[in-house]
């Protein structure tokens, strides 16, 4: 199997192809790289469909063209087109003939095109994608093929697709708990696409990935049908192996070559000519358990999951993924201290899958968020019944053998999961569809409660008790939640068949439902930023709950503003609503996660990496205008504070400051003069271990915090007071760039003063300019409310920065990114593409 990225030079444009250009050969607007999102690059507006869902983005139907040359050496292979998500209902037509059609923007297809193409000629593929219904996600989706395209050719006897497979069945360890031997079986899925059977000699090659040495080798023979499919299998035994796990992730590559040494009738008759086709995959050596006594363990040590949440937007390029993208989320989210991601609530691009292995990253891979009942009018429930199979399948099979991936998911929140439209038969059906396809992993389901989800009257009898006795009204009620064993009833059946049961924001129920269901082994699939600290404690200790996924840990595009905190004046009665207030336009990122969209770390993120562990000590303030005032925080909200000691007209004023640390005791010292010291415990801010409340009167300066324990200090912080900026800073995280379309430079844009100070008070608009070798693939900033478009080139920065993408051409060069403000001049950095 030998494949190629077709990327290049598409011709692209909105709405249905129009006939007319069709036939003089005009096919586009504009030509477009691949991957490509375009509703990241239109602007965002109020009356929006999706509103707030999709942070007032929206997406029309568009298309892509592109001649492909098919070599005449080609023309007795098979050819394919394979894709790894097209959003959506994309109809992929060659030469002017339909080739298939894929509903499911989130997962990966392939189409057969062999009897559709002209080896020896160039032919036209056009992919027409229809995203037009909006909402198709409760977030933003976006638009288009935005992860990419490979043209693959094999021999008529080849290694299907996906169709490679590979797990660890044991591993021994000796004296000192090296691992000794692994104990593997492989697969390998051969299509025949000859009208006679064919006999397939199968080599398995086990092959370090970091050396290139080949480890291991084996033979299998097999028989397969004309026309058909058949699967040759081979145990394989490792000495010395090298484990993979998040700490230590090494990597092998799993080999199949197929080659067709003719056929059997009454005796062999071997061929004269015999063909081979070759596919391979990453693959890692490590062991899964679950069980209510030691939890989860990888490669027999107990391990707990501190996971956060991922939806698929890759910030200011949107839904754009290539492995640059996703490999900077993976590093930033391990130096806070994660070691697992939830994929919510959809199939990930393999870009993702692809950086989680190599850089040690457990994934909790999820299929669905909505099976048969829908959640939005452009939800995949349409196109559920007929296509879950075959979309499951792909995405499990392009995922198996990946070691990173750790727990399959069949579903977020499901409306079924009560029992309406069948929901425990759907939802043993799944669980039993992915363990035929991997027996090697535990299978969930992230399970919430009855918002939805029951039939009309005990919704509307359980709405009733909830409210009677609630002055906060519906916002408080609790439908089958804590206070009752009504959630336990009706998810029983849905739980059938599952290893983990996700619990999504019901930490309350864990130990009461540990009685009632004692082999059940939980997982907290989805939970509230601010409570970490208050659960944590108990994860550590608890075997049967084997870990913390928090709703999340990269900001995204989408449900807009739900994590906010906004500040009332007394007796105003939207006080404790935990709903939040409004986000109206022009309100884009959902603002509740530890890095904003552009991979800065925020306070939640700070307060996280302390509660994991580090004696770190963390120090910010609130805005003083805000004083008398009184905080509210939406569910998914955290304190509403600021990295900083800028506060210019407020000199003599009282301002609250807020300190994270893990020690016993903390001083805050302004300019020199404590404050004060207070315990653990003593003033939290928002009831949140871990944190100290201090009032100070705001003095430009600097502003101290320092960590005791045992009356010594264990560490220290401080805020300064900078002047007003005088120029921009620019800082590539990478110094050069290959010329191959996909790698990705991240440029970070600073206003600092004149002591190279941030100044985090003194935003400007910023205008970036990218010439030669590279192009400007997103610029902005971390701004939850804004609506301005990443696109183009322009965007103010927030709190003093801001973020330039560059994405590398595909000829060697120099690249120059120019940053400009009016009053402080221009910046500029060049890079290197090879």
């Amino acid at each position: 199997m030998r494949s190629m990225k077709i990327n290049q030079d598409w011709d692209f444009g909105l709405g249905q192809m129009d006939l007319g250009k069709r036939l003089r050969g005009i096919f586009g607007d504009r030509k477009v790289n691949l991957p490509h999102d375009y509703m990241i690059e239109s602007d965002v507006y109020a009356d929006a469909p999706s509103g707030l869902a999709s942070g007032y983005y929206n997406a029309g139907v568009a298309h892509y063209a592109k001649e492909i040359d098919i070599p005449a050496g080609w023309e007795n292979d098979q050819i394919f087109l394979r894709l790894d998500g097209a959003m959506m209902n994309a109809t992929v037509e060659v030469n002017g003939s339909l080739a298939c059609l894929q509903h499911y923007g989130y997962a990966p297809f392939e189409t057969d095109i062999t009897h559709l193409v002209y080896p020896g000629q160039k032919n036209r593929v056009v992919i027409t994608v229809n995203p037009s219904m909006q909402p198709n996600s409760r977030w933003f989706s976006g638009a288009g093929l935005f992860r990419g395209i490979e043209l693959v050719h094999t021999s008529k006897l080849h290694v299907a697709f996906g169709g490679l497979s590979g797990y660890t069945r044991k591993i021994e360890y000796k004296a000192d708990s090296t691992a000794e031997t692994a104990y593997l079986q492989v697969s390998a899925e051969i299509k025949n696409e000859l009208a006679e059977s064919r006999l397939a000699e199968v080599t398995f090659a086990l092959i370090d990935d970091e050396t290139g040495e080949t480890v291991k080798t084996s033979k299998a023979l097999t028989q397969v049908q004309a026309m058909s499919a058949g699967t040759a299998y081979m145990p394989l035994t490792v000495d010395d192996p090298k484990l993979w796990d998040a700490e230590n992730p090494n990597l092998y590559r799993l080999q199949a070559t197929v080659k067709d040494v003719g056929t059997f009738k009454t005796h062999m008759i071997p061929d004269e000519h015999p063909t081979e086709d070759t596919e391979s995959v990453l693959f890692g050596i490590r062991t899964i358990e679950t069980d209510v006594k030691h939890g989860l363990r990888i490669n027999s040590k107990e391990v707990k999951l501190k996971g956060g949440c991922l939806h698929h937007d890759n910030g200011p390029i949107g839904t754009v993924s290539v492995y640059d993208a996703e490999a900077r989320k993976v590093r930033k989210l391990k130096e806070v201290g994660f070691n697992a991601i939830r994929t919510t609530h959809n199939p990930p691009s393999s870009a993702l899958i692809e950086a989680c292995d190599r850089l040690g990253m457990y994934v909790f891979d999820e299929a669905f968020d909505a099976w048969g009942m829908g959640k939005q009018p452009g939800d995949y429930n349409q196109y559920f019944a007929t296509d879950w199979k075959k979309d499951m399948t792909a995405f499990v099979k392009r995922d198996r053998c990946h070691p990173c991936v750790t727990i399959w998911s069949t579903g977020n929140e499901i409306t079924e999961r009560g029992g309406l439209n069948d929901g425990y038969i759907w939802a043993t059906r799944l669980a039993e569809t992915i363990r035929a396809l991997d027996p090697s992993r535990p299978i969930s389901n992230g399970i919430c409660s009855f918002w939805n989800g029951l039939d009309d009257f005990i919704m509307a009898e359980q709405m009733k008790k909830r409210t009677e006795s609630l002055s906060g009204g519906l916002q408080n009620a609790d439908i089958g939640g804590k206070k009752d064993l009504l959630w336990e009833q009706y998810t029983e059946g849905f739980a059938n068949g599952l290893d983990v049961v996700g619990y999504n924001y019901l930490e309350g129920k864990y130990e009461q439902d540990h009685r009632i269901f004692p082999e059940r082994v939980i997982l907290g699939s989805e939970n509230y930023p601010k409570e970490i600290g208050m659960h944590w404690p108990m994860i550590e200790k608890t075997p049967w709950i084997i870990g913390d996924f928090t709703w999340t840990a990269w900001d995204y595009i989408g449900e807009a503003g739900i994590g906010k905190a906004t500040f009332y004046e007394p007796g105003d009665p939207n006080i404790g609503n935990p709903w939040g207030a409004p986000s109206p336009f022009p309100w884009r990122t959902a603002n509740d996660a530890d890095f904003d969209v552009t991979g800065q770390i925020r306070p939640q993120g700070v307060y996280r990496r302390i509660v994991w562990g580090s004696r770190e000590t963390a120090l910010f303030s609130y805005d003083p205008a805000v004083i008398g005032k009184v905080e509210t925080l939406s569910s998914w909200g955290f304190p509403g504070v600021w990295m900083r000691w800028n506060w210019a007209g407020q000199e003599g004023n009282p301002v609250d400051l807020a300190v994270f640390s893990s020690a016993e005791e903390v001083e805050l010292i302004v300019n020199g003069v404590s404050v004060g010291r207070k315990k653990a415990g003593e003033a939290p801010v928002q009831d949140m271990p871990l944190t100290f409340l201090f009032r100070a009167e705001y003095q430009p300066g600097t502003v101290e915090a320092v960590s005791y324990t045992g009356g010594k200090e264990v560490s220290r912080t401080a805020l300064y007071t900078t002047s007003k900026p005088v120029a921009i800073r620019l800082t590539a995280e990478t110094e050069e760039m290959k010329a191959d379309g996909e790698t990705l430079c991240y440029v970070n844009a600073e206003l600092i003063d004149e002591n190279g100070n941030v100044v985090p008070n003194a935003d400007r608009l910023l205008k970036a300019e990218v010439t030669g070798a590279a192009q400007l693939l997103g610029f902005g900033s971390g701004n939850p409310i804004t609506d301005e478009n990443y696109s183009k080139g322009q965007f103010t920065s927030y709190q003093g920065k801001a973020l330039a993408v560059l994405r590398a051409g595909y000829e060697a060069g120099k690249a120059k990114l120019t940053v400009y403000a009016e009053d402080l001049g221009q910046a500029e950095i060049c890079l290197q593409v090879k």
